[in-house]
């Protein structure tokens, strides 16, 4: 990966610079649609997200949602939040075209784990850290592989997985699973949905799920632990 990334950079640099040119006037139609119909929220919206070597960086999307500002007290539904030309957008992902900018900037890669945010950051464990070895992607190897189908455990895991195999191959083939799936419109959110769970509330759920079980005394404290007797009741034994 060493003797990769260096390389990887120029080249993504480069083809996004192309891009960029290529989807500006999307970007300028996408951008007046945007303020047709809601003229009083910005065309960008821009969150900050934690980036390669855990620094903070603005990211830019393209606003699929009505301005906050605009709705006042009123409670409305995800559907009633998301502007017509919102859905279009997130349909086709193209709300994650103006990352484009943040690769030019050096902020993002092309392929590399998503960008998530900055208040996650203490609820990682060491191993997951290391996502945050190379630059987020717009897409990456989780994302391919079921993006939020998948466990908070089971992205990292891809993610890790990711950095440690990381090679020009490697990402052609990320690539191409992705331009299938955007096609494909395969495991694009559209919608909230209740199973997704903010990464920082799942973390201290299991924080005290464990402190629960750290305090509790067993009632039996020579029994056979629960691996070891699920193994014994699995093993098939010839008399």
């Amino acid at each position: 990966m060493k003797n990769y990334y260096p390389v990887k950079s120029i080249i993504e640099w480069i083809f996004a610079g192309m891009l960029f040119l290529l989807v500006l006037p999307i970007l300028f139609i996408l951008g007046i649609l945007i303020k047709l119909e809601d003229p009083t929220g910005p065309i960008f919206f821009i969150q900050e997200r934690v980036g390669k070597d855990n620094e903070i960086f603005n990211m830019y999307k393209l606003r699929s949602m009505k301005n906050p500002t605009a709705i006042g007290n009123k409670e409305l539904s995800y559907d009633e939040r998301m502007l017509k030309i919102g859905q279009f957008i997130r349909k086709l992902s193209l709300d994650e075209l103006p990352q484009l900018i943040n690769i030019l900037k050096g902020d993002m890669s092309f392929i590399g784990p998503r960008p998530l945010l900055v208040y996650y950051l203490p609820c990682y464990n060491e191993t997951e850290l290391h996502r945050h070895d190379v630059k987020p992607g717009i897409s990456g190897w989780a994302q391919v592989n079921g993006r939020n189908n998948l466990s908070w455990e089971e992205r990292f895991a891809l993610d890790v997985e990711y950095v440690e195999k990381c090679s020009f191959l490697f990402d052609v083939k990320i690539v191409l699973i992705t331009i299938k799936k955007v096609l494909m419109k395969a495991d694009i959110v559209e919608k909230e949905v209740d199973y997704i769970i903010a990464f920082d509330e799942y973390r201290k759920m299991q924080w005290k799920q464990e402190e629960v079980l750290d305090n509790v005394t067993p009632l039996f404290p020579d029994a056979i632990p629960l691996e070891v007797s699920s193994i014994v009741e699995n093993r098939e034994f010839k008399v």
